[in-house]
């Protein structure tokens, strides 16, 4: 069976009913006859009546069942009258939030991380919902920690070598949402919950080694940084050399250019100030 929308009766008709009988009730007992026998059957039937109205607000739904049997939804908004024996279980259309708890799992490198999500999603098809599942927020909560156990092992939480073009955890953030959201809406369709968006809301290291972690990345950091100090470095040695012979300022042998090569690097490439040494005398000396 499939989720099937109705429409009930209008309530302000049948509550005009209502009052109909309740008057009639009380005229019956007013005229202290025969037809006073009435009056009971009238205050019964009212009394019996009165169970079938209800209300939808918006963004809201009835869910009718008569003895078991499902009989359809209401989404409708308003007041109603329908058969006073169904069962009428509200079922709320709203958009919800769902900040998922921090949990530790591993990368698909094996590393352990703490990653959470977050869900927006809402219930589309009460009738899933209500029958397919036994309670579907409850459901909502164990897919979504299952989907996102899922998801951590399909990538790293980092890619270390720059030539890698894998697709991280940290990296490919909507590559990685957009796997999410389709998992959760593949796990959810069951309880006929719509997923209207899904991210994730929390990725770190787990402490264990989150310390080692941090200096394998200072580390990666300042070997990037020194690669392009060097590249500048050879840029401007040769750049120097370039207009010194353009210039014709200074003739330099292969041994002199060697040692200002040396010189320069040592002085580009240190990290730290370098200390110039005045030379009195000649450059052979």
């Amino acid at each position: 069976m499939q989720e099937k929308l109705i429409k009930p009766t209008s309530g302000y008709m049948m509550l005009l009913a209502f009052f109909g009988m309740i008057i009639g009730g009380i005229g019956a007992i007013a005229l202290q006859s025969a037809i006073s026998l009435i009056a009971l059957p009238l205050f019964l039937g009212a009394l019996i009546m009165l169970f079938g109205f209800f209300f939808v607000n918006p963004n809201g739904s009835r869910v009718l069942v008569l003895f078991g049997d499902y009989k359809g939804t209401v989404k409708e908004n308003g007041f109603f009258w329908t058969n006073p024996f169904y069962s009428k279980k509200k079922f709320s259309l709203r958009a919800r939030n769902f900040d998922s708890e921090r949990v530790k799992v591993n990368d698909k490198l094996g590393n352990p991380i703490m990653i959470s999500v977050i869900a927006v999603w809402r219930v589309k098809d009460t009738f899933r919902a209500a029958f397919d599942v036994d309670n579907y927020e409850s459901f909502v909560r164990v897919q979504s920690d299952s989907a996102v156990r899922k998801l951590a092992g399909l990538y790293p939480y980092d890619n270390f070598d720059d030539d890698q073009q894998e697709v991280s955890l940290r990296s490919g953030v909507e590559e990685v949402n957009h796997t999410l959201e389709e998992e959760l809406t593949e796990r959810l369709a069951i309880a006929g919950i719509e997923v209207l968006e899904a991210r994730i809301g929390y990725l770190a290291y787990a402490s264990e080694i989150a310390s080692a972690m941090l200096k394998r990345q200072q580390a990666e950091a300042i070997v990037a940084a020194r690669a392009k100090i060097v590249e500048g470095a050879v840029s401007m040695v040769e750049m120097a050399l370039e207009e010194l012979s353009k210039k014709n300022i200074v003739e330099l042998d292969e041994d002199k250019k060697a040692t200002m090569v040396s010189n320069l690097m040592v002085i580009l490439c240190s990290d730290k100030e370098a200390t110039p040494v005045l030379n009195t005398g000649t450059l052979n000396q």
